[in-house]
């Protein structure tokens, strides 16, 4: 056997603010809220999950692990865009002028990615 991934934790000082932002940007549902952690996840059930945890510092540098996205039912580009109206921002971590995926960050700075495929254009290869 080998282990799996159960959850990512994602550290905030403002736990509600964030949980709410991946809330919407992934159309998940809190699954637990326990001692100001907020857990995450998918709607449709059991899945990998995401922890909102409180922690007293603001993040001061650029993520060693982050999510990459795919739009999902809409076109890339839409997709960036509604995320930037839930309050993401666009981020350089020294990404190429040409890279194929978008860096954005979350309310409170965490990067990550949209990928330049959607999930449809992914799975036809």
């Amino acid at each position: 056997m080998t282990s799996r991934i159960a959850v990512l934790a994602i550290d905030a000082s403002d736990v509600r603010r964030v949980a709410d932002f991946w809330l919407a940007a992934l159309d998940w549902k809190v699954v637990e809220e326990d001692e100001g952690i907020i857990s995450i996840g998918p709607a449709d059930g059991p899945g990998f999950g995401i922890d909102v945890i409180p922690v007293p510092e603001a993040k001061t540098s650029k993520n060693r692990l982050h999510l990459d996205l795919r739009a999902d039912g809409l076109p890339v580009e839409a997709e960036i865009e509604r995320l930037l109206g839930l309050g993401a921002t666009r981020a350089d971590v020294g990404q190429a002028p040409d890279a194929s995926w978008t860096v954005l960050a979350d309310v409170e700075g965490n990067e990550f990615c949209v990928l330049g495929r959607t999930v449809d254009e992914a799975a036809a290869g």
